[in-house]
């Protein structure tokens, strides 16, 4: 790293050392944020609530300087920082933080890997997720509120009432006509 600036940073991790990282990172005193998401699990005998990764093999880690950045990648099953190019990738605390807003919502999360096609830009008025920006898709059928994590390449799909979203370019007016 030529300019170190402290800041969120996703690290990408052995598949399923997710959370004996996070215990090492927690040893350490080391801030992350490991985003989980509630599952119906069924198994032939019986059905549980697991908590899974929102983004599987990710976690996301606040750096405050270099020394902190070398800590993380001694831990055992890491295996890099995300980086575009040569570059670290350093996430915006927005990003953050309308995670973690959407995670806080009671709203069924699905995470999907498609790439979609760019919908109509909507910010959410009302509820647990006011001021989050999104775009209405189609998926499964029906029209979804998406929103992009672009730097891992993810799309998170809510389902919203209409009167919620107001267009993104209008002041005024509901969403109704877009969203149904």
């Amino acid at each position: 790293m030529k300019h170190f600036n402290d800041g969120w940073y996703v690290i990408y991790t052995r598949p399923r050392h997710e959370k004996k990282i996070c215990d090492q990172l927690r040893d350490k005193e080391i801030e992350f944020f490991f985003p989980l998401t509630r599952k119906l699990k069924a198994w032939s005998d019986r059905k549980k609530y697991i908590d899974v990764p929102l983004f599987p093999s990710y976690i996301f880690i606040y750096l405050n300087d270099i020394n902190t950045f070398l800590k993380v990648l001694e831990i055992d099953g890491v295996v890099s920082y995300i980086r575009m190019g040569k570059e670290i990738v350093r996430v915006n605390d927005k990003v953050i933080d309308d995670l973690k807003l959407v995670l806080n919502n009671d709203e069924d999360i699905l995470v999907s890997e498609r790439q979609f096609q760019p919908g109509q830009k909507m910010i959410i008025q009302h509820g647990p997720l006011i001021g989050l920006n999104c775009e209405i898709v189609k998926y499964l059928g029906e029209n979804r509120a998406l929103v992009r994590v672009s730097i891992l390449e993810r799309s998170i799909i809510l389902s919203l009432l209409p009167d919620y979203l107001i267009c993104e370019n209008m002041t005024t007016g509901l969403a109704s006509l877009v969203y149904n």
